[in-house]
């Protein structure tokens, strides 16, 4: 498993001391061991959609709280419970949650979003814009194309909020 660390150029908001967010997306129905040890010490794990399978929403709550949406893909009877957006807030940050980036219809910076979490592209993105955090943590599921098994980190406890992006298979 490699980890590789970006930094936020900004220095958000400080408040009370978080630790760790796990964000994971775009499983598919399949949840890797792999995955399951990254997101190990997790205060909150965020799903950002195409779940695939309600057991990977059980699996995960075994480890923290879990914030989801509904991607793309689930569209079976047990994810109509699950909404299109949803809002975080893990210590100092407010987090807005999307599957697909797109689809994005608020201004997150006039919103007081602090970071924007997105799934849908299977790439891990980690990019700064208007004061604003959009990370895509990348898939965690079926390998696509040639593009990396990924999730990310995001490490609260102390300004500026560290981004790590796991790769899950080399």
């Amino acid at each position: 498993m490699k980890t590789r660390r970006d930094t936020p150029k900004s220095k958000p908001l400080s408040g009370q001391k978080t630790g760790f967010i796990g964000l994971i997306s775009d499983t598919h129905g399949l949840l890797r061991p792999e995955a399951v040890q990254a997101l190990q010490g997790s205060d909150l794990i965020i799903h950002a959609g195409d779940v695939g399978d309600p057991r990977i929403l059980e699996e995960l709550r075994l480890l923290a709280p879990v914030v989801a949406v509904r991607g793309n893909v689930d569209t079976s009877a047990w994810s109509a419970h699950l909404p299109q957006t949803a809002v975080a807030q893990a210590g100092p940050a407010l987090i807005y949650l999307l599957h697909d980036l797109n689809t994005l219809d608020i201004n997150p910076a006039a919103a007081g979003i602090h970071i924007v979490v997105s799934g849908h592209t299977h790439k891990p993105v980690r990019l700064e814009r208007d004061g604003v955090l959009y990370i895509n943590p990348g898939s965690a599921g079926p390998r696509r194309f040639n593009l990396p098994i990924s999730l990310a980190r995001v490490d609260l406890r102390a300004t500026p909020w560290m981004i790590d992006f796991v790769e899950l298979i080399p």
